[in-house]
This record gives structure tokens, sequence and C-alpha cells, in this order.
């Protein structure tokens, strides 16, 4: 970093304040440093500037030696494991000299980098706005699995047997297969099932009960997929008493459950419809190939860990956006600059992607192609509906798609007066029936009846006594 460089850092900072996420500033080569080189190296970078005092608005700390405080900087570094190796200079700044650390982030399979007078699970940090935060046991162990491939999802299931496999679906998959690779039944059909992951000795693979099981949730409760449907763009709401709109744990193998959730998102979200001179084109809040996609990512790609067994997919639904969050970050080469990129695909649970590569939806079609086209799927279907690319967020313990609901277009009408009710008081804080009528397009008298419907669902209530002129409507709240 040369003078100018600095100069134009340190001013950010006055701006600002304080430090921020990839810049650490010191008056003195203390022991807190090592908490910061574990943060930057196990985060992306970051830079660390020695010989400020940020109580005095960063101004040069009277009387440092940057030279001597590049040397403390050096023996620091060594009390890590592995050992920072950081770009040092020596910049000059007003009357003196900072000293300037360049920290690289490290190579996942070096991660995590801890303070080894600690030990890895006391001494793991990572960068959190202008702090460091020591990493839970949890997240260490998905930095130390980076270093080899999981083997999660071929963990045999001791208390499960073949009888706990769909017969039916179990059936189709072999004769797919005994097609294709014929060679690998000359042993029979028991051998094969073991060498394609179906089986470990005599039992089910996890992934197998994934896929081609009854019931998984016989073994595992909540390997399942939670939906809810907010009233709100948060959910704080729900402490305030305003009740979910929809709520539902959804159960089965994978391949029931990406239609589940689909069947779930379907009937919340608003459709509404272009109507031309000849033809009637519906515009739903989000296009349903865009979501399958996600969930199909979120249910493959998730941690299957034992420590994240108890932990489900989740499906949020806000007035806003809609949310898929699944157990554990990204994994291997993919990260959040080469997502979506074409063919780039880095698999956590081999057997189970192989598996899904080769199981069929209820509809028909493969659950899950594998080569890397999720995401370009996804932001494909948003473009051609003119909404923008997904959003999504990575730490080590989750990772969320978020897509961004359909803004309605003027000339747009909805599907049922019903779901022109619902999501026009997912805005607002109540709304009256003119005011229904008026934005809606439907007659006064669809309007009532599906306010009718409504208050009977207990979904909303009314805020005056009945036949008053001051007359709204509001979402249920207790």
């Amino acid at each position: 970093m040369d003078r100018a460089e600095l100069l134009a850092l340190v001013e950010q900072l006055r701006l600002v304040g304080t430090d921020v996420q990839r810049i650490e500033v010191k008056s003195q080569v203390g022991k807190s440093l090592l908490e910061t080189l574990s943060a930057f190296s196990n985060g992306g970078g970051g830079v660390v500037i020695v010989g400020l005092d940020e109580r005095a608005g960063f101004a040069l700390v009277e009387g440092f030696d940057a030279s001597r405080a590049q040397d403390a900087f050096v023996s620091r570094c060594a009390q890590l494991t592995p050992v920072v190796r950081p770009e040092l200079s020596i910049v000059p700044f007003g009357p003196g000299s900072l000293l300037v650390a360049d920290i690289p982030e490290l190579l996942p399979r070096d991660k995590p980098c801890y303070i080894t007078e600690r030990g890895r699970y006391q001494g793991s940090y990572l960068r959190t706005g202008d702090g460091d935060v020591r990493l839970q046991q949890y997240e260490v162990d998905r930095l130390v699995e980076e270093h080899t491939q999981p083997t999660w999802d071929g963990e045999p299931v001791p208390t499960a047997g073949v009888g706990d496999l769909d017969s039916e679906a179990l059936s189709v998959f072999l004769a797919g297969q005994r097609e294709v690779r014929p060679k690998t039944f000359a042993d029979g059909d028991d051998v094969a099932m073991r060498r394609l992951g179906v089986l470990s000795g005599s039992s089910p693979t996890l992934a197998s009960l994934l896929t081609l099981g009854l019931y998984p949730q016989e073994f595992f409760p909540r390997l399942a997929v939670t939906f809810a449907v907010f009233p709100g763009t948060t959910k704080a709401g729900i402490g305030a008493g305003v009740r979910l709109l929809d709520s539902a744990t959804l159960t089965g193998p994978i391949p029931e459950l990406v239609e589940a959730v689909i069947g779930a998102v379907r009937r919340n979200m608003r459709v509404g419809a272009l109507i031309g001179d000849v033809y009637r084109e519906e515009l739903p809040d989000y296009p349903l190939v865009a979501v399958r996609e996600a969930v199909v990512n979120a249910l493959m790609h998730r941690d299957y860990s034992p420590m994240s067994r108890g932990t489900p997919v989740q499906v949020n639904l806000f007035v806003d956006r809609l949310e898929v969050v699944s157990p554990g970050g990204l994994y291997g080469a993919v990260t959040l600059r080469t997502l979506g990129n074409a063919g780039l695909s880095s698999t956590r649970n081999q057997r189970l992607a192989t598996l899904l590569e080769n199981v069929r939806l209820p509809g028909g079609g493969l659950v899950a192609e594998n080569r890397g086209t999720g995401f370009a799927v996804m932001n494909a279907e948003l473009t051609r509906a003119l909404m923008p690319p997904v959003g999504v967020r990575d730490d080590l313990a989750s990772f969320t798609v978020t897509f961004y609901r359909r803004k309605v277009a003027s000339d747009e009408r909805y599907r049922t007066a019903r779901e022109a009710v619902v999501w026009m008081l997912g805005d607002r804080a109540s709304v009256s029936t003119s005011e229904l009528v008026r934005e809606t397009d439907f007659s006064r008298s669809a309007i009532q009846q599906a306010l009718n419907q409504l208050i009977g669902e207990g979904v909303i209530e009314a805020t005056e006594p009945a036949r008053s002129p001051r007359q709204r409507y509001r979402l249920t709240r207790g």
C-alpha cells in the first residue's frame, strides 16, 4: 500500500468513526492482534494498520516505532496455526510512519487458522462487522470438513432396512441402472445396490433413505422442510402477536418434499394476470421453475453431518420476498464470487447427488442434474419474468437464496379476490372495502365475500362494529 492509498483509507475511517469489515486499526502490536489475524485468515482477508489511536480520531500514536512493531507483528503471526504470512510495509504518515499488514485469506484446505495456545475450538475467529467473533464448534467442523470429501450421506442407517425403501421407486431406479450399467448387476441385485450406494452392508444409506425411502423422518424427524408465510417483512411480528398466515412441516423423501414445497408456494403466493385482446397471461410472484431449483439445491447440498440433522431446510414467504435457507454454507471450490458460473459445481454429498440424478419427481422429470446449472436456470427464469436476480447470503452455518417479489403492473389483475385482500393487507396496516374495490377491480360483492371468508378463518378482523361507515380490516392479532 502506498502513502496516497493509506491517507485515503485513514480519511475513510475518520468519516466512519470505527474499524470496518476488512480494516482493523491497532495502536500497538498487542495480544488482541491474534484474534484479528485468525479472523482475517478464515474470512476474506483484510488489512491491519498499526500505529493509529482510534480514540484520538485515528491520529498517529506518539513515539510509535514502526520497525519495532514489524518485528513484534511477525512474532505474533508465528503464534497461529498455520502460521500467518502477511505482506508487511512501513508507510510514511504525518511526522512518522505506520505499519500496514495485508492479511491473505487461507485456502479452504488450510482453515481454520487458530491461536495455537488456545487450540482449534477455542482459538478460531471470523470477522463480523468491525469485530472478531470466536467460531462455534459446528462452524469449526465445517471448515475442517473442507479438507476431505464428506461421507455422511453414504453412512448406513442401522435401524432401517430394505423394507423402509419404497419398493416401486427402488424397482424403477434399479431398472434404469441395469440398462445403463449391466456389469454392476453381474453379481446380483444386493451387490449392485451396495455398489450404487443404496446399501451399506445390509442397511440403507442415508442418501438412499432420503431419496427412495418411504418415510425418512421416521429415523430423522427434522430432515424435513419447514414452510411459513409471514404477514410482514420480518419474523419479528410473531413476537408481537401477529399469527402466521400459513405454516407446515413438510415430510417425505426428497422428490416428494420438492413437490410439496412448490405446492405450498403456489397456494400462498399472489398470481396476477394481464388481460390482452385474446389471451390472459398469468404473472406469479415467483417463477416456480426457479423456486424448484433453489429447493432442490438446498436439499441436495445441505449439511447432513450429525450436528445438523436436527435442523430442517426453511422456506419462508414474506410480503416482499421468498427465502430458502439450508444448513451449512457453500462447499468446496464454489464461492459467492463463482456461484452461477456455467459448469462449476462442487458436491458436498456425492452419494445423494448421484442418486438424485437418477430418480424422478412424482410429476416426471429427474430431480437434479448436478451440472452446476442451478443458479443459471434460476436467474434465466427471473430474467424472463423481468425480475431481479436472486440474492445469496453465505456463512459457515447456513446458505440463503432470496427471491424478490415481482412488482405489480399497473394494468394487472389478481386471480382471486381473496388473494387481493391478503396481499394488500400484507403491505398495509388496514384497508377499507372501498379501497379494495377501487384498487383491485373486483366487484364489491366479491370483495365482501372474500372478507367474510377470511374473517371466518381468523386471518383478518374488523376494526369497527358491524355496519360502521368507518369500517376497516386488518390482519388478526393474538
